[in-house]
């Protein structure tokens, strides 16, 4: 029989709304905060459809602004927040990735504004009250109640149209959050068995979705395993692994899930070494030991495995580690510098982490 040690359980505060067509609800949702007036935020690539989510909401919007950018830049959030307040809303409706979720929470930390978050991709960050910034070279992470989402709503008929290729990066960078809330220092059974269930059903979706974009039940299994991945990371702390893919985007603009992708089997398969037992369920959903298990199942689906062929240098793995290790995270497994390096220079090369 297991032995359940005392833990603190803060629960799920968001409201979530899942399904197919579901995007049909997002004014009921706006109107259910008590709001009238909603600013839609996108990226640039993503603006036909806020504009389309925009006539949808009739007279609930407020306007539109589309320069979402990925690692949240100050400079765009306080253009952002100049188009808020011009537009007279109240609340935020964030349609997107985890750029554009990000700079809905940069703007509702700021005014106190609700959100309504409607993800495209497997991002898992609208289920967490972190927030991640760039500014001056460099990404700042922190964590507030004022920046979760109040309610999230996930349409897997916006998923169809994510090509494969991005489904799998965004799906193995929502599979980090799950593995590092297996192993954080404020784990606790509840999360752990969102992270395994997590874990679990990408690692059954992802493969469904390489052979046939298609097909739905595999769309709505990984959605579901994503928002369970948020919901992990959502209640626990982060160690290494995001360290890591947060020096590399803000400090040398790496995109955000194909660095979490490559460095995933790298990070996890350095802390196995200290907490085999609490990556069980990394081993139990793909087999072999968890960093080379993880590194097999990226290849498998044509996952990028190297840092090197998104502009990273190798001159740059000096300073990179320099950065990691100077305001670090907690890790299960101590590390220094030099232990960094070694684990960038892997990652660079995109070797095959050892067994």
């Amino acid at each position: 029989m297991m032995k359940i040690e005392p833990f603190a359980f803060a629960g799920l505060p968001a409201r979530v709304i899942f399904g197919s067509g579901t995007l049909a609800q997002t004014g009921a949702e706006i109107a259910r905060l008590g709001h009238k007036r909603a600013l839609v935020l996108s990226t640039p690539n993503q603006k036909a459809e806020a504009e389309a989510l925009a006539l949808r909401l009739e007279g609930l919007a407020g306007g539109i602004f589309a320069e979402a950018t990925m690692h949240t830049p100050l400079e765009v959030t306080e253009r952002a927040l100049a188009a808020f307040k011009a537009s007279g809303a109240d609340c935020v409706v964030a349609l997107g990735g985890g750029s554009t979720i990000g700079l809905g929470k940069a703007i509702a930390t700021r005014t106190g504004a609700d959100q309504v978050v409607i993800p495209t991709t497997y991002a898992g960050s609208e289920m967490t009250d972190i927030l991640g910034e760039t500014a001056h070279g460099e990404k700042v992470t922190r964590r507030d109640p004022s920046i979760l989402p109040e309610t999230v709503i996930y349409d897997v008929d916006l998923t169809l149209t994510l090509p494969a290729k991005l489904a799998v990066t965004s799906g193995l960078n929502a599979i980090a959050h799950a593995a590092e809330a297996l192993y954080a220092r404020d784990r606790n059974p509840i999360i752990t068995l969102l992270a395994s269930e997590a874990i679990r059903a990408l690692a059954n979706a992802l493969p469904a979705i390489v052979r046939d974009g298609g097909d739905r039940t595999a769309r709505g299994t990984a959605l579901y395993g994503a928002w369970l991945c948020g919901a992990s990371l959502g209640g626990a702390s982060m160690a290494l692994h995001h360290k890591l893919c947060h020096t590399l985007g803000g400090s040398f603009d790496m995109p955000h899930a194909e660095t979490h992708a490559i460095l995933l089997p790298h990070t996890i398969g350095f802390n196995a070494v200290e907490v085999p037992d609490l990556l069980q369920p990394v081993t139990s959903a793909l087999g072999g030991t968890p960093g080379a298990a993880l590194f097999d199942f990226a290849a498998s689906l044509g996952a990028p495995t190297r840092l090197q062929d998104f502009g990273l240098s190798e001159s740059d793995l000096d300073r990179a580690a320099a950065i990691a290790v100077a305001n670090p995270y907690w890790n299960p497994r101590p590390f220094d510098q030099s232990a960094i390096r070694n684990l960038l220079q892997a990652a660079w090369e995109g070797r095959r982490p050892a067994l």
